[in-house]
């Protein structure tokens, strides 16, 4: 079962699911790595792991700057991934074809978040942006 409300939303955004998706290759790849590269391992997850999160809490976030900024903050953590992947591809670590595959996904998700940091910005500008997470009723209906 799905669940599905306004907070959650962004789990229909195309570069959520993108970014789930290279979390899941990336563990799979680097999971493959001796254990001697453990804390390598950790890392390359943990900054592919804060990219999906990254846009999630934006998403649920009250305003379209924070929105923005934490989808600048997914980029950061996506460039850090990808600094990951050249290191270790250029020490031997990950063959070839698992490099060109986990780049190639980098550089599309990273292109998606532009685009969408771009038309949020355009949105903001334009003063376009609604807040909808923004509690409308009264704090009466809630016994305050």
């Amino acid at each position: 079962m799905t669940y599905s409300n306004k907070n959650r939303g962004y789990q229909k955004l195309r570069v959520w699911d993108e970014a789930i998706g290279l979390y899941v290759e990336t563990a799979r790849v680097f999971g493959e790595l001796p254990y001697a590269l453990r804390r390598v391992v950790s890392q390359q997850l943990a900054s592919m792991d804060s990219v999906h999160r990254n846009i999630a809490e934006g998403y649920c976030s009250r305003t379209v700057k924070q929105y923005i900024q934490s989808l600048y903050f997914a980029l950061r953590s996506l460039g850090e991934s990808v600094s990951g992947l050249y290191a270790c591809h250029k020490a031997g670590q990950l063959s070839e074809k698992s490099f060109q595959r986990l780049d190639a996904e980098c550089y599309k998700l990273e292109n998606g978040l532009l685009k969408l940091v771009e038309r949020l910005e355009q949105k903001r500008d334009a003063g376009e942006w609604v807040d909808h997470l923004i509690i409308k009723e009264s704090n009466v209906e809630y016994g305050s």
